[in-house]
């Protein structure tokens, strides 16, 4: 019986060296397999790994022997050939969302290292890193064997900490995904401007700008986002550059510290982050007939169960955090700009009105003079009249 088993498993052998395909055969990666052979990309919402095959079929394996962390009984974890392209390739694609990454038993691995560059003011900058292995299936049914095992291992290192900048405030919105480059995890970050409490209503900015403390109610969104992680904004500013320049800004919020006029109603809680401030004009355009200025904001992703660990805690004083080697990725959404009118002096007297000020404190100073002036002389003269009349009035019974 041990003699048909091995009989079986040769000519199993024989039978995998005289199918290697023909284009193979002249490729300059029929040989053994190498470090080299494998290249992975970390996209923005896929992993994606290319493994040469000639050397799976000079080690006596073929595609379909090659699977995801040895899950052998879930299809989605085997690879794809393609013999279009030179080399042929094995091709494994993933999406970024828990179900792919769980149901080929990916590793994923939270880890929080000292914030850097632009984020250098935040101690807790979470990354992820999503890591695993693609074996071969050793097709033998006996106790020894004489294939050697190929593994191949990939990772990805994602920073969960963006900077949104050169972001104009949006007339009816706008999404742009992020570049496909190593690193970048959210696929496709939006900010959007709205004119109602409820976020439904998007804000229209007309030619001739906003009115001052006119409302605005800004939304802040991740999508194609796996559901372990929330948004987090830890810093929003306004400039009159385009850039995100420190030099010249206003900031509305930073950790516990913000703007009078700002309120910062939803963070860290979902994938979702909303926030308002009043319209403003900057004082180097107060002699320009409108003002414009752009907004950016700092954003980045926390792990649902920890997002409450990294919100600032407003009780303790903010210190800045030492320096770490730069890891962090930007990634840069833009929509249009805001415009902001400059208050006419009618207006301004109607606004003074509706918060609950009298009419007089729309006139001047000399025409209260004179009202007043004129109150006190009929005062006087009521005075004087009730006087003679009483004066009057006694003086009879003693002529009589």
């Amino acid at each position: 019986m041990r003699l048909v088993i091995i009989l079986c498993q040769l000519c199993f052998i024989l039978r995998i060296e005289a199918q290697i395909p023909d284009a193979c055969i002249v490729s300059d990666t029929n040989r053994p397999p190498e470090n080299s052979d494998i290249t992975v990309v970390c996209g923005t919402e896929y992993m994606d790994l290319s493994i040469y095959l000639c050397p799976m079929y000079q080690a006596l394996y073929n595609e379909s022997q090659m699977v995801l962390n040895d899950q052998i009984t879930t299809p989605e974890c085997y690879g794809t050939p393609d013999w279009t392209v030179d080399p042929p390739v094995l091709k494994f694609r993933f999406p970024l969302n828990d179900s792919s990454i769980s149901s080929c038993n990916n590793n994923f691995k939270i880890t929080n290292k000292v914030g850097t560059g632009e984020f250098s003011d935040f101690s807790n900058v979470q990354f992820v890193n999503i890591s695993g292995t693609v074996t071969s299936i050793d097709p033998s049914v006996a106790m020894i064997t004489y294939r050697s095992q190929i593994l191949y291992k990939f990772s990805c290192f994602y920073p969960m900490q963006y900077l949104m900048n050169n972001t104009q405030l949006a007339v009816s919105g706008v999404n742009l995904a992020i570049r496909d480059n190593n690193g970048s995890f959210i696929s496709t970050l939006s900010m959007q401007l709205y004119q109602d409490e409820l976020y439904l209503e998007e804000l229209v900015i007309p030619q001739t700008g906003l009115n001052l403390k006119t409302k605005i109610y800004v939304a802040v969104k991740a999508t194609n986002l796996t559901d372990r992680f929330n948004v987090l904004l830890d810093r929003c500013y306004a400039t009159t550059s385009p850039y995100p320049v420190l030099n010249t800004h206003y900031d509305l919020f930073v950790g516990c510290e913000r703007d009078a006029q700002t309120k910062v109603e939803l963070n860290g809680e979902s994938q979702n982050a909303h926030f308002s401030f009043e319209a403003f004009r900057f004082v180097q355009h107060k002699n320009q007939t409108v003002s414009t200025f752009y907004l950016h904001c700092i954003t980045r992703l926390c792990e649902v169960s920890s997002c409450s660990q990294l919100l600032p805690d407003c009780g303790l004083a903010a210190r800045r955090k030492r320096e770490a080697p730069d890891e962090s990725a930007n990634a840069t959404i833009t929509s249009p700009i805001i415009v902001v009118r400059k208050q006419r002096t009618g207006e301004a007297q109607t606004l003074s009105a509706s918060n609950g000020l009298s009419s007089e404190a729309n006139y001047s100073g000399p025409v209260v003079a004179v009202i007043v002036c004129i109150v006190i002389l009929a005062i006087i003269l009521v005075a004087m009249a009730a006087y003679f009349t009483l004066y009057i009035s006694r003086r009879k019974p003693i002529i009589q």
